[in-house]
């Protein structure tokens, strides 16, 4: 893509962008009931798909559920409303319990740190709002006299008409009839969403599909079905440890235990942090209510156990697996949206970011989505291991390494990340991607790396030989079968075949490879010489296949009977065609894995150790 292009499709994805967020802001009284709707509809969908099949028809159905839920929440709201004012009207008494606390505290602190501390805070108070001096001067010289009496200023107090309360009666009024406003366009269009959801789904397949009905169809339902039981799952985990929060602050004698307890399953929306904002409350109450320190930290302790119940316990057995997005995301999902929608948006943020996720996955142009909310590797393994070789991080491609070896298998590791890094190495040489010492650092560290896995498998190959030593008693130990390795172009193809050589068992095979600089007519002199069981190639695509099939034909003019194996390791385009010219060009066999390539060498190891048994016998 030329670099015009490139920066005008970045200029139209910021403009789009800064379009969308401040669409979001300013239209914030339309889309939180719209948002909020749409997570009631993922919620009730379930309950009204359950009373269909019980023989109730849609409309009552969806009627029923709403009802109930409009219920629910008016409960809710009302005996959380009723548990706030009373808060509000008993704090005062708590007064005297705090000023104890404080007193005990300061008595802890005295001849520490913490008495400098205050002492520091009240000269810099001091000095920051000086004393008036002519209040002192007054004070000592007791001046009562007339004149000075006249020369203060008179306090003027203005007492209104009407009682305050009154005044702000009417922004009271207009901000709780907007809220029920939302409320209840929230549930119309749960109504009408939860009724008309085959359309809708419908019209989002028209405008996304574009021609592919059956796949998207399939995705959608999919979708739908994830984001509904996610939705669900985490109602139910929030609702639980609400409830379980309420039922310890009860029976730990804090009151307004219920008011508590619906703060935490709310606040159990917002990622990680919302859980311990709730405890705040709690637990300046119980500071408040007890004289002493241990019902505090007990509620502290009661709020840590749940939250380790859930997260580490529940979560895991009932989600099944993660839920698709990254903790970074999350956070920052979570602050964007307070910004736009405040409190509702913190608390529909995670629910927000997962549908926003899902949308991605499924849908081909919502992908970015995926790529920056999700939470799986945003590069594959090989490619994040080539490019920390490009940024000459050696130690964290090693851990990469290892780690895949420890969580698959070693012999995996050749073929999952080094033969890749060689072949992403050449292709970028290949574009002038790749600077010459680039390409170097590249194969110098794939090299040590290499040398590394070597002697970790001496190792285990030393050990399995013994066993098989005992195991063979004084039996005589078979011969091994040479095998004359000969890379098709550069330093990268010497490489996998000594990737291949690792593999091969040292018992029953011995494999000599060939410089990269040796040309085709010493080759050929050298397989007449050595007459090996064998003559392997390495050509690491992209590239190298002309001059594979010209050193095939080669080998086989002059050595008709030889077994010629060809490996084009990391090839994944055109293999079929490459698999053809190869045997046509006299190959007997190709393989695009080094695993592969190691599998055909042991199918031919009883044929081929017949064959020299028989030329040694003769």
């Amino acid at each position: 893509m030329p670099g015009w292009q490139l920066a005008l499709l970045i200029l139209t994805g910021t403009v789009v962008g800064v379009v969308v967020v401040t669409c979001l802001y300013w239209a914030q009284t339309v889309f939180i009931p719209v948002a909020a709707a749409v997570f009631l509809t993922f919620l009730l969908a379930p309950l009204v798909t359950a009373l269909q099949r019980r023989g109730l028809r849609r409309l009552p159905s969806v009627m029923l559920v709403v009802l109930l839920a409009a219920a629910l929440l008016g409960g809710v709201v009302w005996l959380i409303t009723a548990q706030v004012t009373s808060l509000a009207g008993e704090a005062p008494k708590y007064t005297e319990n705090i000023k104890g606390k404080v007193k005990s505290l300061r008595h802890l602190g005295q001849g520490s740190i913490t008495s400098g501390l205050e002492k520091m805070i009240q000269e810099i108070a001091g000095v920051w709002n000086p004393r008036p001096p002519t209040a002192s001067r007054e004070g000592k010289d007791g001046d009562n006299s007339p004149v000075a009496a006249l020369q203060k200023p008179t306090t003027v107090m203005l007492q209104p008409e009407s009682p305050t309360w009154l005044a702000r009666l009417p922004a009271l009024l207009s901000s709780l009839l907007e809220s029920l406003g939302s409320l209840a366009l929230a549930l119309v269009l749960v109504v009408f969403m939860l009724l008309k959801r085959e359309d809708l789904r419908n019209r989002l397949i028209r405008l996304v599909s574009h021609g592919q009905i059956t796949v998207m169809t399939k995705a959608l339902d999919d979708a739908g079905q994830r984001i509904s039981r996610f939705l669900l799952m985490q109602l139910f985990v929030n609702g639980a440890a609400g409830l379980a929060v309420g039922v310890g602050l009860l029976a730990l004698r804090v009151e307004y235990a219920l008011l508590w307890g619906f703060l935490a399953a709310v606040f159990r929306y917002i990622p990680y942090i919302g859980v311990w904002i709730a405890a705040v409350p709690p637990i300046i109450l119980s500071l408040a209510m007890s004289p002493g320190w241990f019902q505090p930290l007990m509620v502290i302790g009661l709020f840590l156990a749940i939250e380790l119940t859930a997260s580490n316990v529940i979560e895991p057995r009932l989600y099944g697996r993660s839920i698709g997005v990254s903790e970074v995301a999350l956070l920052v999902a979570a602050v964007l949206w307070a910004f736009l929608w405040g409190p509702i948006g913190l608390v529909l943020s995670s629910p927000l970011t997962v549908c926003l996720v899902v949308l991605g996955k499924y849908v081909p142009q919502l992908k970015f989505l995926d790529v920056l909310l999700g939470d799986e590797p945003p590069l594959d393994a090989h490619v994040t291991f080539y490019q920390r070789l490009l940024a000459r991080d050696q130690d964290e491609a090693t851990q990469l390494v290892l780690a895949q070896a420890k969580a698959s298998s070693p012999e995996q590791v050749y073929d999952d990340f080094l033969v890749p890094a060689l072949n992403c190495a050449k292709r970028d040489r290949e574009r002038d991607d790749l600077t010459e010492s680039d390409e170097e650092s590249v194969l110098q560290a794939t090299r040590e790396i290499l040398e590394d896995m070597g002697e970790r498998r001496e190792v285990v190959t030393q050990a399995e030989q013994a066993i098989h030593a005992e195991d063979r008693g004084n039996a005589p130990a078979p011969i091994p079968l040479r095998v004359l390795a000969c890379p098709a172009r550069d330093q990268a193809d010497r490489l996998a075949l000594e990737m291949l050589r690792q593999l091969l068992d040292p018992a029953k095979w011995v494999v000599e490879i060939a410089a990269v600089e040796t040309m085709t007519a010493d080759l050929v002199a050298q397989v007449g010489e050595q007459a090996p069981a064998l003559v392997c190639i390495g050509a690491l695509p992209p590239g190298g296949l002309a001059h594979t099939r010209y050193l095939c034909k080669k080998l086989r003019a002059q050595f008709p009977k030889v077994k010629i194996v060809v490996g084009r390791w990391g090839l994944t385009a055109d293999v079929e065609a490459n698999r053809e010219q190869l045997q046509d060009a006299g190959a007997d066999l190709t393989a695009t894995t080094i695993l592969e390539t190691r599998s055909q060498l042991n199918s031919l190891l009883p044929i081929l150790t017949q064959e020299q048994e028989k030329s040694t016998a003769g």
